[in-house]
């Protein structure tokens, strides 16, 4: 994902308008600190519980500059238990597309077996790993690892905690009339059930969810920008998670999906199970670019129907328990600064002190790359 999976014509096209909801998140933002909710089934080798700092009482963003906000600190969350020197080789289990006749690009869903790992490769939802391309680069190097944000929750898609997955796109672009294929991107595309594959990580603590089971989760994602969420949205509402988790979420989850086509939606049918099956706590709003209008009658982005929902979207945000994530490339964010600084200044707000503020309350996790 990181630097690779997310770049194809259609995709970037949702770029420079992600972030832009966060210009209406700003003003009703209050200190908080997030946490995740730590499950201690995992094997071999299980995360600690979290220890929690206790916070000062919430305080408005607007009025913050002379409150002391303190982010609660994640403890005992598992990072590198696997180094670019000494990488796991893991097992490719599965390989197959995620999307649709008529989609644009390459985007597979992959799949990699942990159980040999010793020490135990744990993970938590929202973190990430790193994956090592086989061969050498122009210069007879190794090529270096790559970051991918991880699609699976820490139980893995066979809820047996014993795999981790990925969601990548191929890497496309054009240079001096050639079309050039990203290294890793292409090499996790191609590879094949049976295929050992060099792992590092986990990684991050900045998109990690929070302890509360009252929390409400707001995600934006564009293509595979999906990939933490879909892990999110998995721990929340499959059955097997829910048994095993000792987290019942109680809250409201909102997904705004941007995709240039219909067929370019990710693990669509998932969500529309959880729709189904969870009305009260799950919301779903896509903007498809190329088959939808704004109210201007330009393409739809997902800056959009933030607009249209933003009533409603204010009503969650007032809540202190609102956590809103967000992922994609750091290319975004000249432009998203330049629309949230817009919208601030119709609110009277001034962007520049929003956004250390939104940072410190510990409720706004971005993973740019």
């Amino acid at each position: 994902m990181y630097s690779q999976s997310t770049v194809i014509a259609g995709g970037l096209a949702h770029i420079p308008v992600v972030i832009g909801v966060f210009s209406f998140i700003q003003k009703f933002f209050s200190k908080r600190a997030s946490n995740f909710p730590q499950d201690t089934e995992l094997k071999k080798s299980p995360v600690k519980p979290v220890e929690q700092k206790a916070a000062s009482k919430p305080a408005p963003v607007a009025k913050a500059e002379n409150k002391a906000v303190v982010k609660k600190k994640h403890a005992d969350v598992p990072v590198n238990i696997y180094r670019p020197k000494t990488p796991y080789e893991g097992t490719v289990i599965e390989n197959y597309s995620l999307l649709k006749e008529g989609a644009i690009g390459r985007v597979n869903h992959i799949t990699f077996d942990l159980k040999d790992s010793d020490p135990f490769l744990n993970y938590v939802e929202g973190q990430s790993i790193g994956i090592m391309p086989a061969g050498e680069d122009a210069n007879g190097k190794p090529h270096k690892l790559r970051l991918y944000s991880i699609a699976s929750t820490r139980h893995g898609d066979d809820f047996n905690g014993n795999t981790v997955s990925l969601c990548v796109r191929q890497l496309q672009y054009e240079k001096d009339g050639e079309t050039i294929n990203g290294v890793c991107s292409t090499y996790l595309c191609d590879i094949k059930p049976g295929d050992k594959v060099k792992i590092t990580g986990p990684v991050g603590k900045e998109m990690l969810l929070p302890d509360e089971e009252d929390a409400n989760i707001v995600m934006l994602a564009t293509g595979t920008g999906i990939a933490p969420m879909r892990a999110y949205l998995r721990r929340m509402f499959e059955p097997t998670e829910k048994e095993k988790n000792k987290w019942n979420f109680k809250g409201k989850a909102w997904l705004f999906m941007g995709a240039p086509k219909s067929a370019n939606l990710l693990y669509e049918e998932d969500l529309q199970r959880y729709l189904e099956d969870y009305p009260d706590n799950f919301k779903y709003t896509k903007a498809i670019s190329r088959e939808q209008q704004n109210t201007k009658g330009g393409r739809m982005y997902i800056q959009d129907r933030v607009l249209e929902s933003a009533n409603e979207l204010f009503n969650m945000i007032e809540n202190e328990k609102t956590h809103i994530y967000l992922c994609g490339l750091k290319g975004m964010e000249p432009g998203i600064d330049e629309a949230m600084s817009r919208a601030a200044e119709e609110k009277g707000l001034n962007w520049s002190e929003l956004r250390p503020q939104l940072k410190k309350a510990g409720r706004w996790h971005v993973e740019t790359y």
